[in-house]
């Protein structure tokens, strides 16, 4: 693998590297911080809790979609869990979410060259009738060129898409081909096809397919959606490169009833002088339904929890309150919506959050608010950067999907952006399992989880940009 750096980004290391030494003499307000950030660095570093926490729930429960009987053992096991941790409170938040159930998935192709193709139904998709739908493929490899369709262009036609998305450290691929998903469907029901098929948003050769979310336009019709596995999707463009026409067959038929309980559990570790501070951090607890959910998000649930920890074994709390939110619909899309409705009108209250969703890798770069202390951003930094993260000079506007809806309220976020060069191998998939985590890489990640929330929670540092004066 190599590595191309552009001028920015030289010049923003560069940056970093001139603030962290010249600022380091000037760190001495955050010295006992700093201290003790380094110390739960350090034990971390040396083994946690992470492991065996992410190792727990994936054999105990494994598949959790939001809603589930299996979604409501993993809120049980968070509970508990959270307890015996010694966390000072533990709540429980719940809310409806839609119920969308998988049910059978299968595609050929019928002519000209038969032969299985493997596939998996997006989430939400309607189902084809019982015995399938059978039509002839449209491909197009840029989805661009799907957009460029006049409407109703593509009557009774299956539409298939099998622009790739590129591998990328930081998740940047898959980002920009989302849309490929979340709306294909859309756009090419409202070009008069019947049915949407797309190149898995994964970066694997494997032949197994990635599923994930997608939505739906009131005013346009539904047709059904599903994501075919990469080597599916090269194999049926050597076959329309051909010339000849294509016909495919495709099955699913997901069954949806009456909304179901989602919950979110949160546990909190008091503040010692401003309980009404709080510091929020967390993963998701609902993953999907194809395998155990280790990396998606398993391992973020893990990493924040054995953060909590060992905050929690200190001698003393710190400042502010820090809760750990395990989110319980974040594949769906609904999570952070309910959490801002229970905790919105308090949001001033809320001094910085992040979520860990991006696997069990190690953390690579740590982006703080735009309004923070540059003091205060080089102590941190000092300490993270022993464990091998790069302050990142952009300042944070992610900070995670269930925190999304907060944010847009008001509250600053942070990004401790991890390592996702294979994330997107094993992302929504049925090998998405425990064998992908590596103790040592998510030991680092406690590490830095840990620094960072107990130094921002034991400061009393406002992460919020100044208001301009009026005039």
């Amino acid at each position: 693998m190599s590595l191309t750096f552009t001028r920015g980004s030289v010049l923003a290391l560069a940056l970093g590297l001139a603030i962290s030494g010249t600022a380091h003499s000037q760190t001495a307000p955050y010295a006992a911080q700093q201290a003790a950030a380094a110390q739960l660095r350090d034990k971390a570093l040396k083994g946690s809790i992470a492991y065996e926490l992410v190792e727990s729930l994936t054999t105990e429960v494994g598949a959790r979609p939001a809603g589930s009987a299996a979604a409501h053992r993993a809120s049980d096991w968070a509970v508990a869990r959270f307890k015996a941790l010694g966390y000072d409170k533990v709540t429980v938040e719940t809310f409806p979410v839609p119920n969308w159930q998988r049910g059978a998935e299968t595609a050929e192709v019928t002519a000209p060259y038969p032969q299985k193709l493997f596939i998996t139904a997006l989430g939400g998709s309607v189902a084809t009738p019982p015995l399938g739908l059978s039509a002839q493929v449209v491909l197009f490899k840029r989805f661009d060129d799907l957009l460029a369709q006049p409407e109703g262009s593509l009557k009774g036609k299956i539409v298939v898409v099998t622009e790739r998305i590129i591998r990328t450290q930081d998740g940047a691929g898959y980002g920009a081909g989302y849309r490929i998903r979340g709306q294909g469907a859309v756009e090419a029901a409202r070009r008069g096809a019947v049915g949407y098929m797309l190149r898995s948003l994964g970066t694997d050769s494997h032949r197994v397919p990635h599923t994930g979310s997608m939505t739906y336009d009131p005013a346009v019709s539904k047709i059904p959606a599903a994501a075919l596995s990469n080597p599916d999707a090269d194999l049926l463009e050597r076959m329309t490169d051909r010339r000849a026409p294509v016909t495919v067959k495709m099955i699913v038929t997901p069954t949806t009833g009456p909304d179901l309980e989602a919950r979110t559990v949160v546990g909190e570790i008091t503040g010692r002088e401003k309980p009404e501070e709080i510091v929020v951090i967390g993963g998701h607890l609902d993953s999907w339904d194809l395998a155990t959910g280790a990396i998606d998000d398993g391992a973020g649930v893990a990493i924040t929890m054995a953060a909590g920890k060992q905050i929690l074994d200190r001698a003393e709390r710190p400042r502010r309150t820090v809760r750990v939110a395990l989110w319980g619909a974040e594949e769906i899309g609904k999570a952070g919506e309910a959490f801002a409705a229970v905790h919105g009108a308090q949001v001033d209250r809320h001094i910085i959050g992040s979520e860990s969703d991006f696997g069990g890798g190690k953390v690579l770069k740590l982006a703080l608010p735009a309004g923070t202390d540059r003091v205060f951003a080089s102590a941190l930094y000092s300490v993270v950067s022993v464990a091998g993260v790069i302050p990142e000079r952009t300042p944070a506007v992610n900070g995670g999907a269930d925190l999304e809806e907060m944010n847009a309220l008001g509250m600053p976020v942070a990004s401790l952006r991890q390592d996702g060069t294979d994330y997107f191998d094993w992302h929504h998939t049925p090998d998405d399992t425990l064998d992908k985590i590596k103790p040592a890489d998510l030991d680092q990640a406690v590490a830095v989880w840990s620094a960072f929330t107990l130094m921002v929670a034991d400061s009393a540092v406002e992460f919020r940009a100044p208001k301009a004066a009026a005039k």
